[in-house]
């Protein structure tokens, strides 16, 4: 039998109205917020990744799937969403659209990781993205619209952590005390992190070896380096969402894994499971350095994966049940196949999620089956009941039976 690809999985009818659920709720969200759906291809030219994700993350140089296609073009199966987007804005000309402009995405991304709870090689994810404005008050509106994820899907105990990575000009002067301070133990980091010492120090703050991570504490910190205009910026961000009343905490160790993120940058972490859940970011140079203007933006991206597992947990009095047949009608003979057919159909185009037999099971083969899909309503049809246009329609909960006359409208007027 051939099996799924490691790192995979199915998401079958009995969990997909879960994701369902979710996606809608968010997707609503968005909606009010002003946000509109964007969708860009599953793969891209490789150096897409490389010049916007950075060459020094783990994402570029462990994880992506890159191969060559038959006319030997480098290409990549996206593994983050905001790069393919970006393109798609410079690409498009959406620069020329009024500003702010606001889009979301719900994507599979692809990263070559070690498969554990919570991380797999497929994984979803629904992201938002804003261009055109450098102000805090887009930062703080992020961070608001990504809170009220939670809230709307009734999810606790999660941690919103903040910190500021700076702007290139505050950035070179942090590099510069942070190699001071790793160059006295270099030959002690794993090897990846010895490779990025000169071009990006700042990627071995994110490095997961538990050996680098030792050697890492007491590192100095980027905030004590800002600039004037990116301290401002994230004390206005803090001010703001103090005064709205969103708690955070800031947590200088946020470097986030990608190159492309400035100032601002933010985390949801979920407190019982120990895992982000929503991260995010500005990225202001990162429209310039894919060839478009110089443009501010920045966006946030939540693991599907992730999210509909603690739903669950927190939502399990409360979950969401898959939508029931309203009515099964059960047939006896042709007459009454095609006439059920013919109701079926009419129903189906007012919206009613009606089911019939397509198997050629005998009448009591059709009950059982109307039973296990928990149909509301049961109606049987026979000879009988076409020559009188009248049939017993049966409430299956209650038991109840009460004849009908057999067109549209009565079934409509006698199931709720």
């Amino acid at each position: 039998m051939i099996q799924k690809p490691k790192g995979t999985r199915d998401i079958l009818p009995d969990e997909s109205y879960k994701w369902q659920y979710i996606e809608a709720k968010v997707q609503e969200l968005f909606k009010n917020y002003g946000y509109k759906e964007i969708r860009v291809p599953v793969f891209e030219n490789t150096e897409l990744f490389q010049r916007g994700v950075g060459d020094t993350t783990d994402v570029v140089q462990k994880e992506m799937y890159t191969f060559d296609d038959k006319g030997g073009r480098s290409i990549t199966l996206r593994p983050e969403g905001t790069a393919g987007v970006v393109r798609a804005y410079i690409e498009n000309g959406m620069a020329s659209l009024p500003s702010p402009i606001k889009v979301w995405y719900n994507m599979a991304m692809y990263r070559y990781e070690n498969v554990q709870k919570g991380r797999l090689r497929e994984f979803h994810q629904i992201g938002a993205e804003v261009f055109g404005t450098s102000s805090y008050m887009a930062d703080v509106e992020s961070i608001t619209m990504a809170n009220e994820i939670f809230k709307i899907l009734n999810i606790p105990n999660i941690q919103l952590t903040i910190n500021s990575i700076g702007c290139p000009t505050c950035r070179a002067e942090y590099q510069k005390a942070l190699k001071k301070f790793l160059e006295k133990n270099i030959d002690q980091y794993c090897y990846t992190c010895q490779t990025r010492f000169e071009k990006n120090p700042m990627r071995i703050l994110d490095c997961k070896e538990e050996k680098c991570k030792s050697l890492n504490q007491g590192a100095p910190i980027i905030l004590d380096y800002l600039c004037d205009e990116c301290k401002t910026h994230f004390e206005n961000v803090k001010k703001l969402l103090t005064e709205i009343g969103i708690s955070y905490e800031v947590d200088p160790g946020i470097v986030r894994g990608l190159d492309y993120y400035t100032k601002t940058v933010f985390e949801f972490i979920s407190k019982e499971e120990g895992y982000t859940v929503l991260a995010g970011g500005r990225y202001d140079g990162l429209v310039k350095e894919l060839g478009g203007a110089d443009t501010p933006a920045l966006g946030f991206a939540l693991g599907m994966e992730r999210i509909v597992e603690i739903y669950e947990k927190y939502n399990k009095e409360n979950m969401v049940e898959p939508e029931i047949p309203k009515l099964y009608i059960a047939q006896i003979g042709e007459k009454a196949n095609s006439l059920a057919t013919i109701l079926v159909k009419e129903l189906r185009e007012k919206g009613i999620n009606v089911q019939k037999d397509i198997t050629e099971k005998s009448i009591k083969a059709q009950f059982k089956y109307a039973d296990k899909i928990n149909s509301k309503y049961v109606l049987t049809i026979g000879e009988d009941e076409i020559n009188n246009n009248r049939a017993k329609l049966k409430n299956m909960k209650t038991g109840e039976e009460k004849e009908i006359e057999l067109n549209v409208e009565d079934i409509l007027k006698n199931i709720d």
